[in-house]
């Protein structure tokens, strides 16, 4: 799924455009879309129409919808997930169908039918408001509050490996299989290494590539490896193009020259440099 950068490129195009308008007009085509909502389509359409967006929200790879009465929409991308703005009538996969009250369109399009929409109440969690599918994430690198000092307390206690510890969102979110390797290859640590058995300025060192990695990523739009992944206006990003490990198999590493090789990792890919990022010895 879209990782932290995609989901924030996302957010901003939506508030930017969409804050204050109100919904029209709204139909859902396709039941998968809305069916982490308990109230199925009806009941959703019928809680949406006249409701005016009050504002925008995120927390890793996750992000909602602010409504007027109190109310969270989220959005979950899921593997293929796509909110446009305007007319897209050429566009096939088009799971829900909004218009606002100022004549533009917003569509959610999901070719894989993974994602959809749901409502939900707000929880305060941490001093911070979320809704409540949401309210189990950590809070994730780029977050103004998030403290890196307690998340490497946290990693300093699991015997388990530092990748598989970067991708559970329940110890830092936004973080997936593409920025977690771009961020061990920018550390210099590979990903099979026990996170407990790293000392802390390594850790912090991790933290910080990812925090690194993922702002600059955000600056060019995401990572886009397919026409999957887009902006609103269906808009791809061009990360991709300075991806230093990730996707790399066999080409040479930018810092020392060694072919960068590829592993499986939990029904995943990881890409690494063996020089650079030796594995650990058993």
């Amino acid at each position: 799924m879209p990782e932290l950068p995609e989901v924030e490129v996302v957010r901003a195009g939506l508030h930017q455009h969409i804050v204050g308008r109100r919904i029209t007009a709204i139909e859902v085509r396709h039941p998968r879309a809305v069916r982490r909502h308990l109230g199925g389509a009806t009941d959703l359409a019928a809680r949406l129409l006249g409701a005016t967006i009050t504002g925008t929200g995120r927390r890793g790879k996750y992000m909602w919808l602010v409504l007027d009465d109190e109310l969270a929409l989220v959005v979950h991308l899921g593997m293929s997930g796509q909110m446009l703005l305007g007319g897209v009538p050429k566009v096939e996969h088009i799971r829900i169908s909004t218009l606002l009250d100022d004549g533009l369109e917003l569509s959610f399009v999901d070719q894989r039918t993974f994602g959809g929409w749901q409502l939900a109440e707000f929880v305060e969690v941490d001093g911070s408001a979320l809704p409540t599918p949401v309210a189990h994430l950590a809070r994730d690198p780029l977050d103004p509050r998030f403290d890196r000092d307690a998340v490497v307390k946290v990693l300093r206690r699991k015997n388990s490996e530092i990748k598989r510890q970067l991708l559970d969102q329940t110890v830092v979110s936004g973080i997936g299989n593409i920025y977690a390797d771009e961020a061990l290859w920018r550390a210099g640590v590979n990903g099979a290494r026990q996170a407990s058995a790293l000392t802390k300025p390594r850790l912090a060192a991790v933290l910080d590539a990812a925090a690194e990695v993922m702002a600059e990523a955000l600056a060019q739009g995401g990572t886009s490896f397919d026409s999957l992944y887009v902006n609103v206006n269906g808009q791809s990003g061009y990360f991709e193009r300075s991806l230093d490990a990730y996707g790399r198999e066999g080409r040479a590493c930018r810092r020392c020259g060694a072919p960068i090789r590829r592993e499986k990792f939990m029904n995943r890919s990881s890409f690494y440099c063996p020089r650079c990022q030796p594995r650990p010895r058993r």
